[in-house]
């Protein structure tokens, strides 16, 4: 007698599951207005200002401050706030526990909701460039593809944090308050309030570690056109594998 191999998600499946979390998303008012929204005030209040200091290779402080800036704060509200709320909700409901039961596992909740929340990130950067190269004559980056690398790096390093505040995180209002204030201690260190070069020595030089910092640092880099910094990329990478560890050791699907 042959075993029977076990049923795996097809691709409709997978269709359905990451159409189920672009519904989640969308009845989200907050969650969708938070990432696009806050980035785009500092990005039209800064603007005007910027756009006239030029400072390597054309690119004004616009292009190498101000939208290094806005796209590190889109990635960061949606990997470190909006993705934690949502597992630990899904936690609380017993629908991760409900899935480990069935061929569709809770590692396929995690998986659509990384994928709605990069296409959610990819439209707040995509909408931040529109209205800066249209309003204020924004100039893409001297290295687009290293800007592009950096990027996703960013990404993956506010996803990794976002993890570890689902993973510690014990109910959904705790998951905002955790998230809301790791988003703020790193943007705080990270120049989100008037740049590294206004913090006090230490805390800037910390802050360049830290992976806001370091998305800042890293894109501001490539849009001069200069090499990205190895502090940029070590504290990049460094966060990308301490949240994918914490997550591991620490995630409750229960």
């Amino acid at each position: 007698m042959t075993d029977v191999p076990p049923h795996r998600p097809g691709p409709r499946a997978w269709g359905e599951m990451l159409l189920c979390e672009l519904k989640m998303v969308a009845r989200d008012t907050s969650g969708l207005i938070v990432p696009i929204g806050l980035p785009m005030i500092i990005l039209v209040t800064n603007a005007s200002g910027a756009g006239q200091e030029v400072v390597a290779h054309g690119r004004t402080a616009l292009d190498v401050f101000v939208l290094p800036l806005v796209f590190t704060m889109v990635a960061a509200t949606t990997g470190i706030v909006n993705m934690p709320s949502f597992l630990a909700y899904y936690r609380r409901s017993g629908i991760l526990r409900r899935l480990g039961v069935t061929p569709a596992s809770p590692i396929m909740v995690l998986i659509a909701q990384a994928a709605v929340g990069v296409l959610q990130i990819a439209v707040g950067i995509a909408a931040a460039w529109i209205v800066a190269m249209l309003m204020f004559g924004a100039q893409p980056p001297v290295h687009v593809g290293a800007a592009l690398g950096a990027l996703a790096l960013t990404v993956a390093a506010m996803y990794a944090m976002g993890l570890i505040v689902a993973a510690l995180s014990p109910t959904p209002n705790s998951s905002v308050a955790i998230g809301l204030s790791l988003f703020f201690l790193l943007g705080a260190t990270g120049g989100m309030f008037g740049g590294l070069a206004g913090l006090p020595s230490f805390i800037g030089a910390i802050g360049e570690w830290l992976p806001f910092g370091a998305g800042v640092q890293a894109l501001s880099a490539a849009w001069t056109g200069a090499p990205v910094e190895t502090s940029s990329l070590v504290g990049l990478s460094a966060a990308v594998v301490l949240g994918t560890t914490v997550a591991a050791l620490f995630f409750r699907w229960e």
